[in-house]
C-alpha cells in the first residue's frame, strides 16, 4: 500500500474530487486535504448531519453529482486507497529532493502543525469572491453572495427577512433563487451588466460570432440561466438589469439601499437614485482564483489564472493544478479538469506516457466550458466607473481601516501607482487577509491592473509553529553534518547494508 506513488490533492471541491478518484482508481495512493468539515467545497456544500435537514438536495440543481462524488470518496477511504483529511489549512508547499512537503495547520483554532509528504501535488484551491467597496458596505447585515449562499446551503438559516441581491455575474441568480425559495423577500436582484448583450450583436462582429458559437455550445447552461430567471418571476423578484448599489444604510445595522441605474459608460446616470428598504445585502462582483500555492511554488501565473496545460501540468514538475484557480468557470469545467489531472497523475507517477485519446471527450468538453465561460466575461464585468461611487471616508482595507481617500491621496500627492506601492504608504492589505478583500479596490483606486501577488504563506500561521519549523530544520541539518563527520557510524553514508 505504502510503496504506491502518493499524491496530495489539496481542495475538496469539484476539481480535487474528480481528481482524487480518477487518480485513485488508476492506483495511485491519493491524500486529500481540505479546510471544510465534509468535502465538496462551496458547490456542493451540504448542511451538517446534525442538524436533520429533510429535502438537502433542494439546496442546489447538482446534487444527485455531489452525492455521486461523496458517495464514490467514501468507497474510496474505506478502500484505504484515499486518505481523507479535513479541516486541515495548507499555509505552505514546500519542494524537497524527493517529493513535496505539505505543511497545513489542524483544527478550529489552527496551531496544530501537520506536514505530508508526497511525490506530487495537485492544486485544486478553487477561488474567492471579488467584493468592490461602496459607502455603508462595512454595515452589519452586508454579505457576500456566496457568503449568504454558503449559510443557506450549510447552516439551514438566511441571512435576513428582506434582501437585496447585487452586483454582477452568475453567481448572482442562484443566490436570489435560493434566499427567495427558503421564505427570504428579494426585493431586488440589481445586476450592473446587461445579460441581453449576450445575444445582442453589438461592438465587434467577430467577437459576437464567437459569443454566440460558445452559447450555442451550451444548450444546457443556457437553459440553467432560463430556469433561473423564470424562478425569479414565480417568487416575484424584482430584476434591476444594469443598475448598481450605491449606498447602503442604516446606524448599528443595515436598513435600506440605494441603487441607481448606469449608463452606457457604466456611470450612475443623476436623479435615477432608488431606496429600497431591506436588511439584508448579499452583494459580489465575480470571482477570483485562489493561486496563493501555485505562487509560493513558484508556477506561472497567467494574469491572475495559474497556467496548465493540456494534462492541466503547471510548469513546475510534479505539480498540477485544476479548477477555479486555473481559471474561474465554475463546477462542470472544474470537474472536467480534475479528471484530466487525475488520470494525467496516475500516468505519469507510474512512469507511463499518458494518451490523450482516452480522455478525449472530457477534453472537448472543456474546451467548450472554458469558451462559454470566456464569453461570460465579455459582458458580466463590474461598472467602469465603479470608483466614482468611492467617497474619500469609504473604508476599503476593513482590516487597516484605510478609506478610498487615503489611497487617492497616496496616489495622487505621493505618487504610488502599484498595488504594492499604496500598501508601503497608507498598510491597505497588510491585514488578516493579506489583501486577498481589498487588493482589487486598491487597484482600481490606483488606476492599475490587479496582478498576482506572491505570498510566501497561503494563510496567517503562528510564530510557533515557523519557529518549530526552523527547529526541525536545524535539527536535520546537524544530524547530516555528524553523518558526514563521523562515515563509520551505523546508518552513515559510509555504512554498509549489514549495519
Amino acid at each position: 500500500m505504502t510503496d504506491r506513488p502518493h499524491l496530495a490533492v489539496i481542495g475538496a471541491g469539484p476539481a480535487g474530487l474528480a481528481a482524487s478518484l480518477a487518480a485513485a482508481a488508476r492506483g495511485i495512493r491519493v491524500t486529500l486535504i481540505d479546510a471544510g468539515a465534509m468535502a465538496g467545497g462551496q458547490f456542493y456544500r451540504g448542511p451538517a448531519p446534525g442538524l436533520g435537514a429533510r429535502r438537502p438536495q433542494a439546496l442546489h440543481h447538482q446534487w444527485r453529482t455531489g452525492d455521486r462524488l461523496a458517495r464514490g470518496l467514501a468507497g474510496h477511504v474505506t478502500a484505504g486507497t484515499i486518505e481523507h483529511l479535513t479541516d486541515h489549512h495548507v499555509w505552505c508547499v514546500e519542494r524537497q529532493s524527493d517529493g513535496f512537503a505539505v505543511h497545513a495547520l489542524l483544527g478550529p483554532e489552527q496551531e496544530r502543525p501537520v506536514t505530508v509528504g508526497v511525490d506530487a501535488v495537485l492544486l485544486a484551491t478553487g477561488g474567492y469572491e471579488k467584493v468592490l467597496p461602496f459607502p455603508g458596505w462595512t454595515l452589519p447585515g452586508v454579505v457576500t453572495a456566496g457568503g449568504a449562499q454558503a449559510m443557506l446551503k450549510g447552516s439551514l438559516v438566511v441571512p435576513g427577512r428582506t434582501a437585496v441581491v447585487a452586483g454582477t455575474g452568475p453567481l448572482l441568480l442562484p443566490v436570489a433563487t435560493g434566499l427567495a425559495a427558503a421564505g427570504v423577500d428579494v426585493a431586488a436582484l440589481v445586476e450592473s451588466a446587461d445579460p441581453k448583450a449576450l445575444l445582442r450583436g453589438t461592438g465587434d462582429a467577430k467577437a459576437f460570432l464567437e459569443r454566440a458559437r460558445a452559447l450555442a455550445a451550451q444548450p444546457g447552461k443556457v437553459a440553467e440561466g432560463a430556469q433561473y430567471a423564470a424562478q425569479l418571476v414565480r417568487h416575484r423578484v424584482k430584476v434591476m438589469a444594469r443598475h448598481t448599489v450605491v449606498e447602503a444604510h442604516g446606524e448599528e445595522r443595515l436598513d435600506a439601499v440605494t441603487v441607481a441605474a448606469l449608463d452606457g459608460d457604466g456611470r450612475v446616470r443623476p436623479g435615477t437614485e432608488r431606496r429600497i428598504p431591506c436588511d439584508t445585502l448579499a452583494v459580489g462582483h465575480g470571482m477570483l482564483p485562489h493561486t496563493d500555492l501555485a505562487e509560493s511554488l513558484g508556477c506561472r501565473v497567467d494574469g491572475l489564472d495559474v497556467h496548465v496545460d493540456e494534462e492541466q501540468r503547471t510548469d513546475v514538475p510534479g505539480v498540477w493544478a485544476a479548477g477555479e484557480t486555473t481559471g474561474i468557470g465554475g463546477s462542470a469545467l472544474s470537474l472536467a479538469e480534475g479528471h484530466i489531472a487525475g488520470r494525467s497523475v496516475a500516468a505519469r507517477l507510474t512512469g507511463a506516457e499518458p494518451d490523450p485519446r482516452e480522455w478525449a471527450a472530457v477534453a472537448k468538453s472543456r474546451t467548450r466550458m472554458r469558451e462559454f465561460f470566456a464569453a461570460l466575461d465579455t459582458v458580466y464585468v463590474p461598472p467602469a466607473h465603479w470608483t466614482e461611487q468611492v467617497t474619500d471616508d469609504t473604508v476599503v482595507c476593513r482590516c487597516e481601516e484605510v478609506t478610498g481617500g487615503e489611497i487617492r491621496r497616496a496616489v495622487g500627492e505621493l505618487g504610488a501607482g502599484d498595488v504594492r506601492t499604496v500598501k508601503l504608504l497608507t498598510r491597505a492589505g497588510m491585514g488578516w487577509c493579506q489583501g486577498r478583500m481589498c487588493e482589487p479596490a486598491v487597484a482600481g483606486l490606483a488606476g492599475c491592473a490587479q496582478t498576482s501577488a506572491r505570498r510566501l504563506l497561503a494563510r496567517p500561521v503562528p510564530l510557533g509553529v515557523l519557529a518549530r519549523a526552523e527547529e526541525d530544520l536545524a535539527g536535520a541539518e546537524e544530524d547530516l553534518a555528524g553523518a558526514v563527520e563521523d562515515p563509520d557510524e551505523p546508518g552513515g553514508p559510509g555504512a554498509s547494508e549489514d549495519d
